[in-house]
């Protein structure tokens, strides 16, 4: 391949050299931040390995917490940390700017923190009942129910009997 620039990161990278822009860590997302954002994050981060075991990685633009799946993640911008929280129930808070149900079970919390200070209650009780979250979904799983087959999906024995004789 010739030389060229990335289209992600808009490195050049030159003929036959080795690149990979999608691999990425914590202390590259975070370099670039004001000291009052690198005090936020730092504070972010301690709060949430206080709660136990977990991975942080660092993925794409994001930085992930996870134990069996991501239930917080951070997208350090220029002025801002975008903290998104993973609950069960949107939250209503000035603090929250946005709430996005992304399945049956998880709503996105996405607010902002420009300040080590805001990284407090409610703040701090969110990202636990987010890790914790995790506990209570696996004692609560309900056992899943059979599927119907296409043909009989939604209908009652009387109603089968009635469409078979109209053919």
């Amino acid at each position: 391949m010739r030389a060229h620039e990335c289209h992600h990161c808009k490195q050049w990278i030159e003929a036959g050299e080795a690149h990979d822009c999608w691999t990425t860590t914590e202390a590259a997302l975070t370099r670039d931040l004001s000291e009052d954002l690198q005090e936020a994050w730092v504070r972010l981060r301690e709060t949430a390995v206080s709660f136990g075991d977990q991975r942080i990685y660092a993925s794409g633009t994001c930085i992930m917490f996870s134990r069996r799946v991501c239930y917080v993640f951070v997208r350090p911008k220029r002025s801002f940390l975008e903290v998104c929280v993973f609950l069960d129930r949107a939250v209503k808070s000035p603090q929250i700017r946005r709430a996005d149900r992304k399945s049956k079970a998880k709503v996105a919390n996405i607010l902002k923190i420009t300040h080590r200070d805001e990284v407090e209650p409610p703040i701090t009780d969110w990202l636990r009942e987010a890790y914790e979250l995790q506990d209570v979904r696996g004692a609560r799983v309900a056992p899943k129910r059979p599927k119907a087959s296409k043909t009989t999906r939604g209908a009652t024995p009387a109603r089968r009997k009635t469409k078979t004789r109209r053919r």
